[in-house]
Formats: C-alpha cells, sequence, structure tokens
C-alpha cells in the first residue's frame, strides 16, 4: 500500500498545528499590544471619541475593540397615556481585532445601529491575517475604511440606494415593463 499521499496529509496537518502555536504567540508576545497602542495613538491624535477594550475572558480567542460608544438616538417612543418616553439606544459602531481559533488575527466592522429601530447590518470582515503579515500601517488603513463606512451610516440619505444595496420602494431597475402596462409618468 502506498501512504505517501496520507502521509503529505498528515505533514501539513502537523504544519497548520504548529503554526497555531506560534500564531498564538506571537499575539499575546507583542501583536496585541502593537494593536492596542496603535489604536490608542489614534484616538489621541485625532481628539476621536472612541475607545479602545481588551476582551480577554477566554484564551486564545480575545478581542480588542476599537469603539464609538453607545449613546441616546434622539429617537424616543412616546408611551401611551402619559408624557413618559423611552429613549432608544445607538450604537455607534466598533471596529474589531479578533484573534481567531487558529490564531489568525480577524479585523471587522460592527456598523452602528439604533435599537429598536430596523435591523443591524451584518458585520463585514476586512481582512483575516498571519501575525507575520499584520503590520503596524495596517491599523490606520483599517481605521480609515471603519470611519469611511460610519460616515456613510450616520450621513444616509435616498441619494445612493445602489451603494447601499437597496433600491427605491417599488423601484426595480432591471425590470423592463411590459408593453401593456401602464406608466404612472404619463
Amino acid at each position: 500500500m502506498d501512504y505517501s499521499n496520507i502521509e503529505a496529509k498528515v505533514a501539513n496537518y502537523n504544519s497548520i498545528l504548529e503554526n497555531t502555536r506560534n500564531y498564538r504567540k506571537d499575539w499575546s508576545d507583542s501583536l496585541k499590544e502593537m494593536i492596542t497602542s496603535n489604536l490608542k495613538a489614534i484616538i489621541k491624535k485625532t481628539n476621536l471619541s472612541a475607545f479602545v477594550e481588551v476582551k480577554d475572558d477566554i484564551e486564545n480567542l480575545e478581542v480588542i475593540s476599537f469603539s464609538l460608544g453607545t449613546e441616546i438616538s434622539g429617537i424616543a417612543e412616546k408611551l401611551p397615556g402619559n408624557k413618559t418616553k423611552r429613549p432608544f439606544i445607538k450604537s455607534n459602531g466598533s471596529l474589531i481585532f479578533q484573534q481567531l481559533f487558529n490564531g489568525k488575527v480577524m479585523s471587522m466592522i460592527l456598523f452602528p445601529y439604533i435599537e429598536g429601530y430596523g435591523q443591524p447590518r451584518p458585520p463585514q470582515t476586512i481582512e483575516i491575517l498571519r501575525p507575520e503579515e499584520f503590520k503596524a500601517e495596517f491599523i490606520l488603513r483599517y481605521v480609515e475604511r471603519f470611519m469611511k463606512e460610519v460616515i456613510e451610516w450616520e450621513d444616509f440619505d435616498d441619494d445612493i440606494p445602489e451603494k447601499m444595496g437597496m433600491n427605491p420602494i417599488g423601484f426595480n431597475p432591471n425590470m423592463q415593463m411590459a408593453e401593456n402596462e401602464v406608466s404612472f409618468s404619463e
């Protein structure tokens, strides 16, 4: 019997397991601190109202969050029968750096949302990198992209429905009107 194929797969598997151990060590030895200190420097340099939080409750699945925080949205539900209002809370969004199960690092955006007002947009993965591929200058690029996304969310209007992945209600530009349909513009 020829074991060469399975031997190659076992060697590959063992190599991947060793990489995971090395990636986890790189995270704890230097990468976590590098990400955290660069994010704090961005906050200090730009005076952005943000904070950095390290969530290390689960070993080897740690998260670094660059958060714009939460606040009262300015929208409130008027409760019936009295003058009491219940405010809707707004999450302003976060940029996340998460250590994955295999030691690689995923960067993703958690979009702003208002509780009780629609559904939050699913997180957007920016990139997954091995620790040795992760460079300090990437952090600035990730924060720029995050801020671009947050600005677009905050400044949303109906002038750019295609960009938001939506069509105006009742309009589908890919659909052609049948000859017997009446146009509302006539």
